[in-house]
């Protein structure tokens, strides 16, 4: 699915997932091929995440810094763009400025 994909088919939990205090929130969805993602927003943070399986993150609105496990390297990503992240990791995530909304990829 990219950004401008319809959600035809898609299942979405109305149950948000809060964390960090509310500074990022998302939605679970499910395809109609089974296949999970989720759609959020982060506030202006900088928040660690843990992953189980590998994730994709693809940029929506606004711009976010991540360092993944391991990396001393901060690289910026925005609108359109997408990096990966391996599973049983973690990553750090910067947003300064506006929020920025993101797409999960999931496994």
């Amino acid at each position: 699915m990219t950004i401008n994909e319809s959600l035809a088919c898609t299942a979405v939990a109305t149950k948000a997932n809060v964390y960090f205090d509310g500074k990022c929130v998302s939605h679970n969805l499910t395809l109609a091929d089974g296949t999970k993602k989720s759609v959020g927003v982060i506030l202006p943070a900088t928040l660690t995440f843990s992953t189980g399986a590998p994730e994709i993150m693809e940029g929506v609105w606004g711009r976010c810094e991540y360092q993944l496990t391991g990396s001393s390297e901060w690289v910026t990503s925005g609108p359109g763009e997408k990096f990966s992240v391996p599973g049983n990791s973690s990553f750090q995530i910067r947003v300064s400025g506006e929020p920025y909304s993101y797409i999960c990829h999931f496994g």
